[in-house]
């Protein structure tokens, strides 16, 4: 499968789809050369490069539209995006999705926390009510401009309401028309296994694998045979990167020289290769 496949043609297939997280242009085009078939940009990536800070809802729309836009411009491939809880009501919801729609979502993804927001795997959430999210999602599908654009509904309720009533959140958010589902925070294999079978053959179901979270983690082929259509990482490319930079850095300063890493970095010219930079001067010696 090509890796510009539109999303909604790729999710009518049977097998599961894989979406890493990425944070910015230069992380969706190593994904992209990697050969997924879709990525996922994370908000809590964005909180995480861009603030050096927690997601706790720091994020603004426009940084979320401005780090869509410079990565959308550079790869090809299906974008699916955190919109957090479409920053603020059902006019802000309107104005965040025709906004990320045009900047090159291909699926927006809202939640039904309250302002702000945390990440799904903390404590301390809170949720609005149905009836709000509800609106919300309306508000969201009458604002887009193509139905090729999705609109995912994302319920965090588990962890305040509890699961049952997360089931009937989910059940509510499809009546609505969402595009897909995501039940957060999935506690243990029963609960997958359960949402997996409710909701697999109804709609493009997505389930968060996060490294250390509450979701036990499963290969996403496991997923796929639960019932699940998209599985994401979506802040292990933050991690791997914050990982190796910490030693990298600590090799830096304890030895006053890069040599060490050599063999686990590019260099000059290696870096330059794998952003087009020959391909970018040969392009501009067209215009000489």
């Amino acid at each position: 499968m090509s890796t510009n496949t539109p999303l909604k043609q790729r999710l009518a297939e049977p097998h599961v789809l894989l979406a890493p997280g990425v944070y910015d242009a230069l992380s969706a085009l190593i994904a992209q050369r990697a050969g997924f078939e879709a990525l996922y940009l994370s908000g809590a990536s964005i909180a995480y490069t861009r603030l050096g800070r927690s997601d706790v809802g720091l994020t603004t729309y426009s940084e979320v539209e401005d780090t869509l836009a410079r990565i959308a411009e550079r790869v090809a491939t299906p974008l699916i995006v955190d919109a957090d809880t479409g920053f603020g009501n059902a006019l802000n919801v309107q104005r965040t999705v025709r906004g990320l729609e045009r900047a090159g979502a291909a699926m927006i993804q809202l939640e039904d926390q309250t302002f702000p927001k945390r990440c799904g795997h903390l404590d301390g959430k809170a949720v609005v009510p149905s009836a709000e999210m509800c609106g919300k999602l309306r508000a969201a599908l009458d604002a887009r401009h193509s139905a090729e654009t999705l609109v995912l509904a994302r319920t965090d309720a588990l962890s305040v309401e509890g699961f049952d009533a997360a089931l009937e959140r989910a059940e509510a958010y499809l009546a609505c028309g969402a595009d897909a589902l995501f039940i957060e925070a999935l506690r243990d294999s029963a609960q997958i296994d359960l949402v997996g079978s409710r909701f697999g053959q109804r709609v493009p179901l997505l389930v968060n694998m996060v490294e250390g979270g509450r979701t036990p983690m499963h290969s996403t082929s496991e997923l796929g045979a639960k019932g699940f259509r998209i599985v994401i990482f979506p802040g292990g490319t933050a991690r791997a990167v914050a990982h190796s930079l910490q030693r990298y850095y600590a090799s830096l300063h304890a030895h006053g020289s890069s040599a060490a890493w050599a063999e686990h970095m590019f260099d000059f010219d290696g870096l330059n290769a794998l952003i087009g930079t020959p391909e970018l001067l040969a392009q501009a010696k067209r215009y000489a």
